[in-house]
């Protein structure tokens, strides 16, 4: 299965996914450089899956849907803020989308009903503003502890899988994670490849999941590193999260 991944906007990913049986979208920033990818390749577009209701992730549904007639799946606990859905899903969903299986998680923390996309045929996963490279979205509409639960629970994933996140972040994520672990010498490592990634112009938002547990802070508030230079050696791991999400804010 192949996934391609499409800039869009100023910093946001949509991406595709060529299924046995058909063309997936997740997300839909901006409809002119999907047009362009699908065009390019002589695809047409089957079915486009929105992982939460914010406008740089759903600007281009409408035009999409008028040129190809794609069916659109998104969160039922956001059905209300979203353009039309022909579906509407909750976590713990199994849907059949382009000829695979997918699964849909729970991941509210960034928006209320945030989902996100498993496909394990592809190894993949769509995680939008949920897991970032190297990061996590902000905390928009839920709380801290919603936001961990939901990086817990995606972190149990195979470390295999591709997680396919939704913004260039991670130069910024990158800086900000070696102020909370500068003895971790894969974030070193990493931090590197991704500024020589960056100034050759190639995306980074795309990770193995191994990567991310060993590099990403939020993943991460177990590490005696974290939580000595925070000094929260005995604080529970949300408590450690939401002190590092915090301090990610005032970066």
């Amino acid at each position: 299965m192949q996934i391609v991944t499409i800039p869009c906007l100023s910093d946001n990913y949509a991406y595709l996914v060529e299924g046995p049986s058909g063309i997936v979208l997740i997300d839909a920033p901006e409809a002119g450089p999907i047009i362009d990818a699908l065009e390019t390749r002589g695809w047409s577009l089957d079915t486009l899956l929105i992982t939460h209701h914010h406008h740089d992730h759903v600007g281009g549904v409408a035009e999409l849907v008028d040129r190809y007639g794609c069916t659109v799946i998104g969160p039922r606990a956001e059905q209300d803020k979203l353009p039309s859905l022909d579906r509407a899903v909750e976590g713990g969903d199994v849907i059949e989308v382009g000829g695979t299986s997918c699964t849909v998680i729970f991941v509210p923390g960034h928006t209320l009903g945030h989902v996100a996309f498993h496909f394990p045929q592809a190894e993949a996963v769509f995680t939008a503003d949920s897991l970032m490279a190297l990061g996590c979205g902000r905390v928009f509409e839920g709380t801290p502890t919603q936001m961990w639960d939901s990086l817990h629970k995606l972190s149990h994933l195979p470390p295999e899988t591709l997680v396919c996140s939704g913004h260039e972040y991670t130069s910024s994520n990158a800086k900000f994670a070696l102020t909370i672990e500068p003895g971790n010498e894969a974030l070193k490592l990493r931090s590197d490849a991704i500024a020589k990634a960056r100034a050759e112009g190639q995306p980074t938002a795309s990770c193995m999941l191994s990567e991310e547990l060993a590099t990403n802070p939020f993943l991460r508030p177990s590490s005696p590193e974290i939580r000595r230079i925070l000094g929260m050696e005995d604080a529970s791991d949300a408590a450690v999260f939401a002190e590092i999400r915090g301090r990610k804010d005032r970066f």
